[in-house]
């Protein structure tokens, strides 16, 4: 039987050049998605952790209090520590550029934690000596060499600096929208009042030193030393934590994921076992000859694992050889983007050893299926045709029965994720119920191909022949349309729950940063701030500019006296604000997040009013009302302000810029103009990056997609050899066999790609659901046009899918095809 597994491998090469191409698409797609989560993380850890990637173990405090120095030594004297760094870091302003600017400045660390990269110069190594970042410095013009007076703490706090150096610009997203400065420690003692203590601690421990260990031991030594509540934590631990922080204090990206990894193993499970289904069953009358001439049950099983086995090993190595490819390419691509710089590749072992073991596994235990049914009747009654299965015989019911069973218990497992917010729950639910469409699918797909198939009757002959032949052999017909429906339905979901989750990120985005940027006008400036607003309206990546008069400030009574009250029409917040939800209406005023609800008084220039107030889920806005709810005009000497809404695709360094054209327009330091559009921007990226890796893996899923049909297409036309030669004697020519087969193959791939495309809709939704609606709300976003392609995509891969094997059919006499066994 050895022999005979050779012969098939070899004589028979061309069918498993077909079933190699969907088992090394399948276990690039696994391996793909394995290294997505491991180089998002690297990504994450090059953006968000850029500051500490260096560092073993990072100790912060729980309640965000300074260390003090005494606890900096306990820790730094572990015997497990070889190295530390005790940040310092304040905020300073300095005069660049022709106006007052705002930095974040920090001391040095030691040179196998600085987390700083220097672009040109060198590190500060004498007193009074910093190095700024190159973006900065290029905004500012700036040079090695120039001068900086740094102020902080009051005006008594300054320092005169030189800039020894230029660093690259910081990926951190909540970092980047100040110049970044590193100095020696004399600066910081000059700007920094006394005690101010240490921000952060970050440690090298000794090598092969015990990591637990390690943090249980000085975490005690820093409380023994007064530390309030340290906590320790690893570099990545450390991304985790603000990635959890960021999304409601769950860590929903591991979560993700993971999801992407079920999907994979499920998508690969459903392709390859079922693509290999196709080839085992068509040798079925082989395999059973093979039996009367002698070959026992556990060799034909043999016969057919070997070679699986090798069919496996050699398609899963090239599948993890593609996938590597894959990622490094998108990788590379990525990095070549200004704003996705930090894009990093990490291929674990876990990818590899996975796509190896997962491909060849599911390769064998696709094959065994098919050969145990093979072997488990006698060989002359496997030589009959098998009865197919319908809902008139035993096999039809019981599948019927398995299939309502496992999609009533997989619908509702995934309606109960998504209402919970329960992604795995969600997704053990989705692919329970997609096993029991695909038990069903033999039962309805070749109804609804024959009912498609009426659309076809205008062609005639080979229309009618088309539509008959769906419901004639309904298992093949199925076969052929799932392998397109797996495909179909995963790209639909990944584009639908792609879309929404953008949707939603966007609008949690909104909610947080619903002004990109904003300032105070200058009382004292000679500057009009209508023409001011005219001027900023004009600038390259603007889209709208309104003035904020301010017209009262809330009483002293209230907890939040004092604060200045600003006045916002409904048409200009329609046209300003990120968050669609925020809708000025009259008789309310708008508090920013942390503020008193309740009845609020305002004090304007002609009395008071007393309004309702709302609290926003926002920080970032100040207390404003309707311009209808106070008509008392605008306060004297009191400072109006601008808001400014930006382009979508604007830059980080295009943020810059308008910061200082607004500047100059209103009269006002630069540092004034502030907002929220940089960090916008910077978490844009981040997502462009996650979606980017994504987007590739739809390419793998499509291509995946393509092969099942084609493998099944090609597989049921050389099963219908004896068939189709029969046509050609009864009078069939050959234009009219290759038109039966190619609107069999339109009919089959148009149904398929419909109902993929309504399931993954729903599916991708759900996902959506289940992955974010703790942390946004999530509106359903269906990229029709995305659909539309997808439809199309199969259609035509349908129709060229059945042009090989139409040519080969037509080609053959019908007297040698009625010959062939």
């Amino acid at each position: 039987m050895l022999r005979v597994a050779l012969s098939q491998l070899t004589t028979h090469f061309r069918r498993f050049v077909a079933i190699g191409l969907a088992v090394m698409l399948s276990v690039a797609f696994l391996s793909a998605t394995l290294m997505v989560g491991a180089s998002t993380n690297a990504s994450l850890g090059a953006s968000i952790g850029e500051a500490y990637r260096n560092a073993d173990l990072i100790a912060t405090s729980k309640n965000g209090d300074a260390f003090s120095q005494a606890a900096v030594d306990a820790a730094a004297s572990a015997p497990a520590v070889k190295d530390h760094y005790a940040e310092r870091s304040t905020y300073v302003t300095f005069v660049a550029g022709g106006g007052e600017q705002q930095g974040r400045l920090r001391n040095t660390a030691p040179s196998p934690l600085e987390g700083a990269t220097l672009s040109s110069g060198s590190m500060p190594s004498q007193p009074f000596e910093a190095v700024i970042d190159v973006k900065t410095a290029e905004h500012l013009g700036i040079t090695v060499g120039s001068t900086l007076e740094l102020h902080g703490g009051g005006s008594v706090k300054t320092a005169k600096v030189t800039v020894t150096g230029l660093i690259q610009a910081t990926n951190d997203p909540f970092s980047s929208s100040a110049a970044q400065l590193v100095a020696s420690e004399s600066v910081l003692d000059a700007v920094q009042d006394a005690g101010a203590g240490y921000s952060g601690l970050q440690f090298v421990l000794q090598p092969d030193e015990d990591v637990p260990a390690a943090k249980e031991y000085i975490a005690h030594r820093m409380e023994a030393a007064g530390a309030d509540a340290p906590v320790l934590e690893t570099a990545q631990e450390k991304v985790t934590s603000t990635v959890a922080m960021l999304s409601a204090g769950q860590d929903q990206l591991t979560i993700v994921l993971l999801a992407f990894a079920g999907v994979a193993i499920l998508v690969s499970t459903l392709v390859v076992a079922n693509t290999f289904s196709v080839l085992v069953a068509q040798r079925t009358r082989e395999l059973a000859l093979l039996r009367c001439l002698g070959a026992g049950r556990s060799q034909i099983r043999g016969s057919v694992m070997l070679e699986a086995l090798v069919v496996g090993c050699v398609s899963s190595i090239l599948g993890v050889l593609a996938a590597m490819g894959l990622m490094t390419g998108l990788v590379a691509w990525a990095k070549t983007q200004p704003e996705q710089a930090f894009a990093t590749l990490a291929i674990p072992p876990s990818a590899i050893i996975a796509g190896l073991v997962a491909g060849t596994l599911l390769t064998v235990v696709a094959a065994l299926v098919p050969a145990r049914a093979a072997t488990s009747v006698a060989p002359l009654a496997a030589l009959r045709p098998a009865d197919d299965a319908t809902v008139g015989n035993r096999r039809g019911k019981v599948r019927l029965a398995l299939g309502l069973i496992a999609l009533i218990g997989g619908v509702s497992l995934l309606i109960f994720g998504s209402t919970t917010v329960s992604l795995l729950v969600a997704l053990l639910g989705g692919a329970v119920s997609f096993v029991g469409i695909l038990l069903c699918s033999s039962l309805f797909i070749p109804t609804v191909v024959a009912l498609a198939g009426r659309l076809a009757a205008p062609a005639g002959v080979p229309g009618k022949l088309a539509a008959v032949n769906a419901t004639r052999n309904p298992a093949r017909t199925s076969a052929t349309a799932a392998a397109l429906l797996i495909g179909v339905t995963l790209v639909s979901l990944m584009m639908t729950g792609a879309a929404t989750s953008r949707q939603a990120f966007n609008a949690t985005l909104a909610e947080n940063y619903p002004v990109d940027l904003a300032a105070m006008t200058a009382v004292d400036s000679s500057a009009d701030p209508a023409e001011a607003i005219s001027r900023i309206k004009t600038l390259d990546g603007v889209s709208n500019a309104v003035l904020l008069p301010a017209v009262g400030t809330l009483a002293e009574s209230t907890p939040d006296g004092g604060r200045t009250v600003y006045s916002l029409s409904s048409a200009d917040a329609d046209s300003i604000l990120r968050d669609n939800n925020i809708k000025p209406g009259p008789g309310t005023v708008y508090l920013p997040e942390d503020s008193a609800g309740g009845r609020a008084t305002i004090t304007t220039a002609a009395g008071t009013a007393s309004l309702d107030a709302k609290v926003l889920r926002t920080r970032h806005v100040p207390a404003f009302v309707e311009s209808s709810s106070i008509t008392a005009g605008a306060l004297p000497e009191t400072p109006g302000m601008v808001w400014v809404k930006l382009a979508d695709s604007v830059s980080s360094e295009q943020v810059q810029a308008i910061q200082k054209e607004i500047a100059s327009a209103l009269g006002v330091h630069e540092r004034t103009v502030s907002g929220a559009a940089i960090e916008r921007v910077t978490f844009n990226s981040i997502i462009d990056v996650l979606l980017l890796v994504v987007t590739g893996l739809l390419g793998v899923a499509v291509v995946i997609a393509l092969i099942g049909v084609a493998n099944t297409l090609s597989l049921s036309v050389l099963e219908r050899t004896r068939e189709n030669s029969l046509l050609r004697a009864l009078g069939l020519t050959k234009g009219q066999l290759r038109g039966m087969l190619a609107i069999e193959a339109v009919l089959v791939a148009g149904v398929a790609a419909v109902l993929g495309a309504g399931i993954g809709v729903v599916y991708g939704w759900l996902g959506a659901q289940a992955a974010l609606g703790g942390v946004a709300d999530v509106v359903p976003a269906v990229p029709w046009l995305q659909l539309l392609a997808v439809f199309g995509v199969a259609v035509v891969a349908g129709l060229l899918a059945s042009v090989i094997p139409a040519h080969r059919a037509a080609r053959l006499s019908p007297v040698e095809g009625l010959a062939t066994a």
